[in-house]
């Protein structure tokens, strides 16, 4: 009994010291209310900061929102948001977390809190992180530490996890996902991988890793982005004829295609003609890039996904009569929210960190080193984990005949055919079931959704999640 107890003493003991020491530099508070919303918040929401890097050089900034069901034993998400250098707050406001703005209400002045019927925290603990550096309210207190990568922010996301399970116990044992959208595809298995080494190397806590679940992400940047052209034409944005015509020019290498091949260079040249006032994220959209100073390649070879959505860059439509209505003007409250001295009271964040706060920071210092993650996807479907990919079938950025393609890379079976999944008796999508052995991977289209899915079809998309993580059919 002795052993026992001394055994136990010195576990915790161990555990105490690990806390102290992966913990310098962190902190944490709840939010019980924001400016915006009168009374005190009806779920939980946390804040903090966890270093990570030299000396903690990092501060990476989070959000944490509680399941409002049974936090106890539901799930735990990490979620990346895309860019790179698109904040969590704009997941968590604009898409899946518990709280939104007012927007049909907005005319400028301070946004009012509404509350979202369709959070995925209905079934989920989700913690919306601020990744890279740079993005949102994350800072360095280097200018070196300002320097990211794909593979640094995987292992800064696999420290964060374990610094944030150290100081939250409870969520230990529940089930880990790790999960988010757009360039976020492209850490999640990054990201999956180093939770998988470090609980096969020991490394404590020891993470309930189930799987993983995007939508609308980068897996092989290369054949992504070559999709385009092919949904292009399945979309019937352009003819058979510009179709055959690039297909046989350019060899099916639209993005890296031969700059000396002066043939697919027109053929390019007529698609892009064909799209230049196509919105990019959701091709039904008004496309209000020609409200905008800038006036990117419409094939988006540049991969910024990202909109500029400040109020001296975008007009409010009250401000321009021959504007149309855009989704960037939804997106006008954050920055108005966000930069609110009061609110970053609310948040607590620390003073002089960030100034100019943005909803995606098109300006961190970041090199995309991993063009292909699908080496990752290969060495998990070998394993038992479950994985839901979704895709937003109007959204041109990321089109999901990408993404079926890297998926029939895998070389899984098929275990339920391509067959359409309802919500309240009307067709929300499509959907495709693969296996191998323990390995289980279920593929949804969310029809009419663009690239962040939830954004446009969030009750649909809520109920996609919560049949999925019921382990029912969609």
């Amino acid at each position: 009994m002795e052993v026992i107890m001394i055994n136990k003493i010195g576990f915790h003991a161990l555990l105490l010291l690990l806390l102290l020491l992966l913990n310098n530099g962190a902190s944490q508070s709840i939010v019980k209310s924001l400016p915006g919303y009168s009374g005190n918040l009806p779920f939980k929401l946390e804040t903090g900061y966890i270093g990570v890097g030299e000396n903690d050089e990092v501060q990476l900034f989070y959000y944490f929102a509680e399941s409002q069901n049974d936090p106890s034993t539901d799930p735990l998400f990490i979620w990346y948001t895309g860019g790179p250098g698109c904040t969590g707050l704009s997941s968590l406001i604009y898409e899946i977390g518990p709280f939104t703005f007012d927007v049909a209400n907005f005319n400028g002045s301070f946004p009012s809190i509404l509350l979202n019927p369709y959070s995925w925290t209905k079934v989920a603990s989700i913690i919306f992180l601020d990744l890279p550096v740079g993005t949102g309210f994350s800072y360095a207190t280097t200018s070196r530490g300002y320097s990211s990568s794909d593979t640094k922010s995987a292992k800064d996301s696999y420290t964060f996890l374990r610094k944030w399970l150290l100081r939250h116990p409870m969520f230990i044992k529940n089930p880990l996902y790790i999960a988010g959208e757009s360039y976020g595809g492209k850490l999640i298995p990054m990201v999956a991988m180093e939770v998988l080494r470090g609980n096969e190397a020991g490394l404590q806590p020891p993470m309930s890793l189930q799987g993983y679940i995007f939508g609308n992400g980068e897996t092989v940047i290369i054949d992504d982005y070559n999709s385009r052209i092919p949904y292009l034409h399945r979309m019937a944005l352009i003819s058979d004829e510009y179709f055959e015509s690039a297909k046989t020019s350019c060899g099916e290498k639209y993005y890296d295609h031969d700059p000396n091949n002066l043939q697919c260079l027109h053929a390019l040249e007529q698609i892009n003609k064909c799209i230049e006032n196509i919105n990019l994220v959701h091709i039904l959209e008004p496309n209000c890039e020609k409200f905008k100073a800038r006036k990117p390649d419409k094939l988006g070879w540049d991969r910024s996904f990202s909109e500029d959505d400040s109020i001296d860059h975008i007009l409010l439509p009250s401000s321009r009569q021959d504007q149309p209505w855009c989704r960037e003007h939804n997106y006008i409250p954050c920055g108005v929210w966000a930069n609110d001295p009061s609110v970053q009271e609310a948040l607590h964040i620390r003073t002089g960190t960030v100034t100019g706060w943005k909803r995606c920071n098109l300006n961190i210092s970041y090199v995309q080193d991993v063009e292909n993650v699908l080496p990752y996807h290969e060495f998990f479907s070998k394993r038992g984990y479950e994985v839901l990919i979704f895709s937003g079938d109007h959204d041109m950025a990321c089109p999901y005949v990408g993404t079926l393609k890297w998926i029939r890379m895998l070389n899984l079976t098929v275990k339920e055919n391509w067959r359409p999944w309802n919500v309240d008796g009307q067709v929300a999508g499509y959907t495709e079931k693969y296996k191998k052995n323990d390995f289980n991977l279920t593929f949804a289209t969310v029809k009419g959704a663009g690239h962040t899915c939830a954004e446009y079809k969030p009750k649909e998309c809520l109920a996609m999640l919560q049949r999925w993580m019921s382990r029912r059919p969609l």
